[in-house]
């Protein structure tokens, strides 16, 4: 959908008859089919949010894994519709200076493991880390989902795509691969992490952030009318830090660090290790 088909009438008509959401029957994570429901959270107050979207979010727990995700993720007429807009905090050079001085703790964290190469940043949004990345020495790559962005960053010399991980085809590997609050936007997090798996070289390196919402940063938050993240219209998952080490370890990759994010309240950031 372009934006003349988004502001005709008929379109509008269109994407309100589609459901909003395609629904999980099972658990993304471990595939039980036990998911209780949860709770509901009013995301009518989200900046993103537009009269279209569902006004509410429905979130459930498995109860083999305990993995919490929402009752499921947008259809592509949905998606488009959310990703028609951006926060001022994903548009490329946001409070640049500010932006590199976290991004560049980030880096650091990231070379003491692997000090040089190619490095995709996926979902690179602002753009800071991938800059920030490339002035430690590394060569690098972005990838996301909105394509202001990407045009943008490709008009500013850097090589960019409008593409999911899993869609990449490349016979270039990547000495690292950063996915920074990304993995809880993706419907099924299995396929992004077998993704990076299959292009990072051996020995190479996964960054993630992500909120934890096993941490007592996230329960001060208080409950779904106080938390953002129950009311995150852009994310289909929870993860707590233990069950992302798992979920990292089925998928070839061995946790090797583990900090707090600066970029974000109650966020966490990790970095694993391409198992052989």
């Amino acid at each position: 959908m372009n934006d003349s088909d988004r502001n005709h009438p008929a379109a509008d008509s269109a994407a309100d008859a589609a459901p909003p959401r395609i629904r999980y029957v099972a658990c993304p994570l471990c595939e039980s089919a036990d998911i209780p429901f949860l709770l509901e959270a009013n995301c009518t107050k989200h900046p993103l949010y537009q009269p279209a979207l569902p006004p509410t979010m429905r979130w459930h727990r498995c109860a083999s894994c305990q993995h919490v995700f929402t009752e499921g993720h947008f259809t592509p007429a949905m998606a488009d519709i959310v990703f028609a807009r951006t926060h001022d905090k994903q548009r490329l050079g946001y409070d640049f200076h500010a932006q590199r001085q976290i991004s560049a703790r980030m880096v650091d964290k990231v070379a003491r493991h692997i000090s040089a190469g190619n490095w995709l940043d996926v979902g690179f949004g602002n753009g800071s880390l991938l800059f920030t990345a490339e002035e430690f020495g590394f060569r690098v790559v972005g990838l996301d989902l909105r394509r202001d962005n990407v045009e943008q960053l490709r008009r500013a010399g850097f090589a960019a795509h409008c593409a999911a991980i899993e869609d990449i085809e490349t016979k270039e590997s990547f000495a690292v691969i950063s996915m920074a609050d990304v993995l809880e936007h993706m419907p099924f997090p299995k396929k992004g992490l077998n993704a990076a798996r299959r292009l990072l070289q051996a020995g190479g390196a996964l960054f993630l952030s992500m909120p934890n919402m096993g941490c007592s940063a996230w329960r001060a938050l208080g409950p779904a009318e106080g938390n953002p993240y129950w009311f995150e219209i852009e994310h289909y998952h929870n993860f707590s830090r233990a069950r992302l080490f798992a979920l990292l370890e089925e998928h070839g990759f061995a946790p090797v660090a583990y900090g707090v994010s600066e970029r974000y309240h109650a966020c966490m950031e990790v970095i694993a290790i391409r198992r052989d």
